[in-house]
């Protein structure tokens, strides 16, 4: 890697846009589900719907991001178009909340969505996910390109590169979360639109100023070429015999062709792939006869990784309920803490103050201890970091149920003495935690596991977490309340209407917790299955040596 390209000073350009852009994200993931409930007439249910299938679509679209800065563009181009359309969408979503012609009329009780105003509304939803997921798909991987990670001094650097992006886009949080929640609630909605509009074109002219000092790895054929010639001529060969000697397989021995490309050894897991690498009879073999054996190898790759995505879904259903269940609850709590008025849609400052002052520990002080311990250059593995994180969401929920019935008991009991919207704040920062472990070590261990070729696609995966996350929070709302109106005896749904008072929002957090232990379970077994790229490596090394 060029000594004058890369590194920590390249990063810095990456760190300035991830704190910027997601001053805008964070504000309006906490704040739109009370901006769509009460400018837009939604009801409780579509507005949280309406917000996770927002996000949900944001961070499916982070895999286009990927795939496109994988294939076609490097990674800076694909930011900037993508953050082009960013731009507008914010800029579409600021003048509909500023014209009262675009916003259904104070009086409107029911379907208020409707005609032109549909059309800017989900119109402008549409590009802001579009260019939001698409930068979010390209952007963790443009940092972490900057680090050689086969150095050992860089494979150092690229674990610390992962917290410090987290920590990064934690300041912008807190900017998002607080002044430009403040502003959209007390002043006007446009104008917290607005700022997070002016922020991220700032962000984007940042990365663009950093362009000198990027590294760029070469473009690849498509990855989901590669992974379809692979499916297709394994399925073509199924009835032809393996040969005993996995070096019979056909590969390309060229050391130019893996100056950059990376060389993947044989391994012995899904073995019904390696068919695609029989050598055919012809001397020189069309490439949907053949695939090399380091073509199947990056889809056992990813093959294995599928088990661990599917295992932190549920997880990241909690973390969609949370946030929008918590603004709503504290909009029925007492909003004023030390003497002074505090948003509900605020009420996540307190993990990401405490993360602001943990990721510099976690950094400085448990990586370096654990490191003698482990040897692993970041302390502990990923999947390990991931799963503190699954530990902690489950402890999150159970609590978030406690204190529900709490808010609950005391504003049937005194409804104009309700509990302070502080006790949010102990849900809210042990699932601020869990977020710290679980989303950093996904991101690192889908990037160091992904093949070359194929490290934004394969980054976008812990987006891809998320996205079926939200949509699933959506599904389970609805899923709940149709089941619990006919098993209750109430014949009321759990979370139904506008009033959480005659709603059973503990019973559905608990439920969450005990599906999130039975998700942590199967995480276990995945996670116990699943062999590094090192790992398979070394041990096929030393099974042909025993040979």
């Amino acid at each position: 890697m060029d000594g004058k390209k890369g590194g920590f000073r390249a990063c810095c350009f990456v760190f300035a846009l991830g704190a910027l852009e997601n001053i805008g994200f964070v504000a309006n993931m906490v704040s739109m589900v009370i901006y769509f409930h009460y400018l837009l007439k939604f009801d409780i249910p579509t507005s949280s719907n309406t917000l996770t299938n927002f996000l949900g679509s944001v961070c499916l679209l982070s895999l286009l991001g990927g795939f496109i800065s994988d294939t076609y563009l490097n990674r800076l181009y694909t930011i900037l178009i993508f953050g082009s359309l960013e731009v507008i969408g914010l800029s579409m979503v600021t003048i509909q909340a500023y014209s009262k012609d675009l916003r259904p009329d104070i009086t409107c009780e029911k379907s208020c969505i409707k005609g032109g105003i549909a059309l800017m509304f989900y119109g402008s939803l549409s590009i802001l996910a579009i260019g939001t997921g698409g930068v979010k798909g390209a952007l963790p991987a443009l940092g972490a390109d900057q680090f050689d990670s086969k150095d050992p001094k860089g494979a150092k650097q690229l674990g610390s590169y992962f917290n410090w992006y987290m920590l990064s886009t934690t300041f912008g949080a807190m900017i998002g979360v607080t002044f430009v929640v403040w502003v959209s609630i007390n002043k006007d909605w446009y104008w917290g639109f607005f700022m997070g509009t002016m922020a991220a074109i700032v962000g984007f002219i940042a990365i663009a100023l950093g362009k000198p000092f990027y590294h760029y790895p070469p473009l690849r054929s498509s990855p989901l070429l590669r992974i379809a010639q692979v499916i297709v001529v394994a399925f073509k060969n199924r009835r032809l015999t393996l040969p005993e000697n996995p070096d019979e397989l056909f590969e390309i021995n060229d050391i130019d062709k893996y100056q950059y490309d990376e060389k993947l050894p044989h391994t012995n897991q899904f073995r019904l792939l390696d068919k695609a690498a029989i050598v055919p009879l012809e001397t020189f073999p069309q490439p949907w006869k053949v695939c090399t054996v380091t073509q199947v190898e990056e889809v056992k790759v990813l093959t294995r990784m599928l088990p661990i995505l599917a295992s932190t879904i549920i997880m990241n259903t909690c973390l969609a309920q949370l946030q929008t269940f918590s603004v709503l609850q504290g909009a029925f709590m007492d909003q004023h803490i030390f003497g002074k008025k505090f948003p509900p849609a605020s009420i996540p400052i307190f993990p990401l103050v405490f993360m602001t002052f943990l990721i510099p520990i976690y950094e400085f002080v448990v990586v370096p201890f654990a490191r003698k311990i482990t040897g692993h250059p970041s302390g502990i593995t990923q999947l390990q970091r991931v799963g503190v994180g699954l530990i902690l969401s489950i402890i999150s929920m159970g609590v978030a149920g406690i204190i529900e019935v709490k808010r609950r008991d005391q504003s049937i009991k005194d409804p104009f003495n309700p509990i302070s919207l502080f006790w949010l704040s102990f849900q809210y920062g042990i699932f601020g935690l869990a977020d710290m472990f679980t989303i950093v070590g996904l991101m690192e261990f889908f990037y160091k596991e992904a093949p070359s070729g194929m490290k934004s696609l394969a980054t976008s995966f812990a987006w891809l977490s998320l996205s079926f996350g939200y949509f699933l929070s959506s599904a389970f709302v609805d899923i709940m309340n149709a089941v619990t109106k006919k098993i209750a005896p109430s014949k009321k749904g759990w979370i139904e209407g506008d009033n959480l008072d005659e709603s059973n929002l503990n019973l559905f957090y608990w439920f969450l917790a005990v599906l999130s232990t039975l998700n942590f379970v199967v995480y276990l077994l995945c996670a116990s299955w699943y062999k590094y790229k090192e790992d398979t490596a070394e041990s096929e090394t030393e099974s042909r040596n025993d040979q």
